[in-house]
């Protein structure tokens, strides 16, 4: 009889081994837990989610998501993401600086994937230990967006040659702006920094801007201002505000203008970075990557309805017209 049984195992795994099916396809069928700590409020992004879906994972099917959003309290953010700690998720994507330094203090074991370090200090702060080689639980994407917000500044007064007052709209929670303040002294403009929009949202910070006679506003590139991105252009409209911002996307639904990476070429690669850590990669030993696909979108409409009339020097390198 153990004769029988063993000769049944033989064949069954001999039987495997001709479909291919190894001890990685085995932990493959288990479905695997994602966690998504986010400082804004939403769910998971669309286009991480179709990411996933091209590199052959389906929700609920091979992955779920346990999602935590701090809805922009961040102080919420440590608790948060030791529940996703305590649940025990496979892999954590961390979006922006607060979100990562919140999962970096939570685990040292669970793989994060940074969906995006967009600060400065990522080294210094001790996050990683380099870029080729970041070392610990940690790997992902650095946004490089203290260096294009500074971009955005000099393609907005390229845009708007006159302009002498320019407004920043303040994520808060202790940022510098200092490359954009040294574009500005560069440029001889004055900044004028806003205060943080509360609860309450942007009507309030519009209204001070409009107060101040400020010439346009840079939006900085900061998680919740691309989940509101619509009441921003809204308000921004009201006051007939021209607004610099960091995605495409933000353009095409009615901004003025934008420049930044391409979003779904960095969902991308964050997806990337999950499915080689779900399929045995060392977070520590995958090299931070920095986006390569740049755009530069133009809303002529919004120009149109602001009285704008944009150089010709700006749409010659645009990448998208809206016209």
């Amino acid at each position: 009889m153990r004769h029988r049984i063993a000769a049944v195992l033989l064949v069954t795994v001999a039987l495997l081994t001709t479909l291919g099916w190894t001890g990685q396809c085995w932990a493959q069928a288990k479905i695997a837990r994602i966690g998504f700590l986010t400082p804004a409020s939403g769910g998971v992004w669309p286009e991480f989610v179709a990411a996933l879906r091209a590199l052959g994972y389906l929700e609920n099917q091979t992955i779920t998501f346990e999602v935590r959003a701090a809805g922009d309290n961040l102080d919420r953010l440590p608790e948060l993401a030791a529940e996703l700690v305590r649940s025990k998720v496979d892999i954590i994507v961390a979006v922006s600086p607060p979100a990562i330094l919140a999962a970096k203090q939570a685990t040292s074991a669970i793989p994060i994937v940074m969906g995006f370090w967009g600060g400065e200090g990522l080294i210094e702060s001790g996050v990683i230990a380099s870029f080729a080689r970041p070392g610990g639980n940690i790997t992902g994407v650095y946004m490089l967006a203290a260096e294009l917000d500074a971009k955005r500044f000099e393609l907005l007064l390229e845009a708007l040659p006159s302009a002498r007052k320019l407004a920043v709209l303040n994520p808060g929670d202790g940022w510098t702006f200092t490359q954009v303040r040294q574009a500005a002294q560069a440029a001889r403009v004055q900044l004028h920094i806003t205060d943080p929009p509360g609860s309450e949202g942007y009507d309030r910070v519009f209204d001070t801007m409009a107060r101040a006679h400020v010439d346009a506003v840079l939006v900085l590139s900061f998680p919740r201002f691309y989940f509101e991105h619509q009441r921003i252009i809204e308000a921004a409209a009201k006051r007939r505000i021209p607004a610099m911002y960091e995605w495409g996307e933000i353009a095409r639904d009615g901004g003025l203008m934008a420049y930044g990476p391409v979003i779904a070429e960095l969902n991308r690669r964050v997806a990337i970075y999950v499915d080689r850590i779900l399929k045995g990669a060392k977070p520590g030993d995958l090299p931070i990557e920095q986006p390569t696909k740049f755009e530069l979108v133009v809303n002529l409409k919004t120009a149109k309805a602001l009285g704008l009339a944009i150089p010709q020097s700006i749409l010659q390198r645009a990448d998208d017209v809206i016209r």
